[in-house]
């Protein structure tokens, strides 16, 4: 079982020291990937490179997103403003999104999911997966927010092309994994974990957990799937949910 009784220094250590390493690795990473994919493939790169690359960005531009979710949970330090730093910072660079929208609706979500009052809930009896899906992306999208991303998108575009990058290599490792990478997280860090089945509402809950092995379900969506975990123990990093899982402590 989860040990609750670790020694301050292992739990400032886990929760701040490793927890800062894996959101600047991951930002690294996201970054690094774009200048290789932006510089170095042009018609001389092998067709199967393509196709490779396309999932790497699409996983890392979905780890953008995992490190804005802990952001918000302060899973990333115990300073606050670095946590807010790191939150601002890749929720922009992952679809300019706003980090305040992000962190109220998240917490709404935590307090009454899969509820009238999650701002992240769509009943699945309306239109199923892609009724939810688009609702799931309004939310985001509603007011100014969806001029800002509209003008946003283009500068960035327009700006990528004024750079000499390629539009085929802006539009498949960085338009392409945007879109996937929507999708990746709504299927399994929503859609799955939050679908009401037909007994739910007489087990008295409407979480669930994806049960897969714990390499796959990093490679699914950082562990988000071990949803259950997540909720009942929300201030834990994502990286030790494989054990909450495994330990069915949830």
């Amino acid at each position: 079982m989860f040990s609750q009784s670790q020694s301050p220094h292992s739990q400032s250590f886990n929760y701040s020291q490793l927890s800062l390493c894996w959101a600047s690795l991951i930002g690294c990473l996201w970054l690094a990937s774009l200048v290789v994919t932006f510089t170095l493939f042009n018609a001389q790169t092998p067709w199967v490179c393509w196709p490779l690359a396309v999932l790497v960005r699409t996983f890392l531009h979905t780890g953008l997103f995992i490190v804005t979710h802990e952001a918000i949970h302060n899973n990333i330090s115990s300073s606050h403003r670095l946590n807010d730093a790191f939150g601002y910072i890749t929720s922009w660079l992952y679809a300019l999104l706003p980090y305040q929208l992000l962190a109220k609706n998240h917490r709404l979500h935590h307090r009454f999911p899969a509820t009238e009052q999650d701002p992240d809930y769509c009943d699945t009896e309306r239109g199923g997966f892609w009724l939810w899906y688009i609702q799931f992306m309004k939310t985001y999208q509603s007011g100014q927010q969806f001029q800002v991303s509209l003008i946003g998108f283009t500068l960035v575009f327009f700006g990528f092309l004024a750079c000499q990058v390629s539009l085929v290599n802006v539009i498949l490792f960085w338009v392409l994994p945007v879109v996937l990478s929507s999708l990746q997280l709504f299927t399994f860090g929503i859609f799955l974990p939050h679908r009401q089945r037909d007994n739910a509402a007489d087990c008295g809950h409407y979480i669930s957990s994806i049960r897969l092995p714990v390499f796959w379900s990093f490679i699914t969506c950082y562990h988000f799937g071990y949803h259950r975990e997540h909720h009942s123990h929300p201030h834990l990093p994502w990286y030790q949910l494989p054990q909450i899982y495994r330990n069915g402590a949830a």
